[in-house]
């Protein structure tokens, strides 16, 4: 089975093909362009899967809360303008004939690594995404949680800072609006010199700045505020942070030398990790949840 696979972030949109050993035999990225909004974005979805040929299904993870039975996005929070209610499978099936999954991009990313990464064979773990916002996915009992309104997970969202900072979702004090990737930026940029991106932020010239430096740490302790919420909420065994930021060994061991002072005692044999395989994890779990349609309630809760 050749399937093409999808993940739609706010800022880029990385596909590839799945063979049927979940093995990416090509990946390509290009930019979301996600001003231009929904409709045009699902435009550019559908002429690349019109591109290739001997596809057997299309899967799509995307940014925003997904129905995944019927694969449409219930709602996105503005970054993609008029993509809430887009019928995204019945779209990209009406134009191809080819069978479509779609699912939230985190959710896929914990299905990735709960099938081929970090969490496999693992029963109750949590999966973190760090970047222009925070995404959350909850594995429980084996089985990925959905909730009542296939929302669950939307961990970005919980109140950490009470009147705090306002969000795009419309609330104030959100956990992503200090512990994301944006956030960092968004604060190391107050007390630069020069604009930094993410990567940028700790390159050895920036990083070793005290102001810079403070600025990371008081970020970290923003995560790990948000970590111990959820460590307390799930009793997980396990939590995977995800998102390119995580891949700077400073942050894990940051985090790992701070929280578990700050845990009782019968939550500290939780195993903090990064995702492993990265940016991968989304495509090849989305992929995995198309090949499996048929046994679609065999891995939902």
């Amino acid at each position: 089975m050749r399937i093409l696979t999808f993940d739609i972030g706010g800022t880029n949109i990385k596909y590839g093909i799945c063979d049927e050993n979940y093995k990416l035999i090509e990946t390509h990225k290009i930019p979301t362009d996600a001003e231009k909004g929904g409709q045009e974005l699902i435009e550019k979805i559908i002429g690349i899967v019109e591109s290739y040929k001997d596809i057997d299904r299309v899967a799509v993870s995307t940014a925003g809360q997904v129905d995944s039975e019927n694969g449409i996005v219930v709602y996105s929070t503005g970054k993609i303008p008029y993509y809430t209610g887009m019928m995204v499978k019945k779209i990209i099936e009406n134009k191809t004939g080819i069978q479509t999954f779609v699912e939230n991009n985190v959710n896929a990313a914990a299905m990735g690594e709960a099938q081929f990464g970090a969490a496999k064979d693992v029963s109750d773990f949590i999966c973190l995404t760090y970047g222009a916002g925070i995404g959350g996915a909850m594995f429980l009992n084996g089985k990925l949680y959905k909730g009542a309104g296939s929302s669950a997970g939307e961990i970005g969202h919980m109140i950490t800072h009470a009147g705090g900072k306002q969000c795009n979702c419309g609330g104030e004090g959100c956990y992503e609006c200090y512990a994301s990737a944006n956030a960092l930026i968004s604060a190391v940029n107050k007390v630069s010199d020069k604009p930094l991106d993410a990567f940028q932020i700790f390159d050895k010239e920036n990083f070793e700045k005290p102001e810079i430096r403070f600025e990371i740490d008081k970020w970290i302790d923003e995560i790990i505020i948000g970590l111990i919420n959820v460590i307390y909420i799930f009793n997980p065994s396990l939590i995977v942070l995800d998102g390119g930021i995580m891949n700077e060994d400073y942050i894990i061991e940051l985090i790992d030398r701070k929280i578990y002072n700050r845990l009782m005692d019968n939550y500290r044999y939780v195993n903090i990790v990064r995702s492993r395989l990265g940016n991968d994890a989304a495509l090849l779990g989305v992929a995995y949840q198309a090949a499996n349609m048929k046994n679609y309630q065999k891995i939902y809760d």
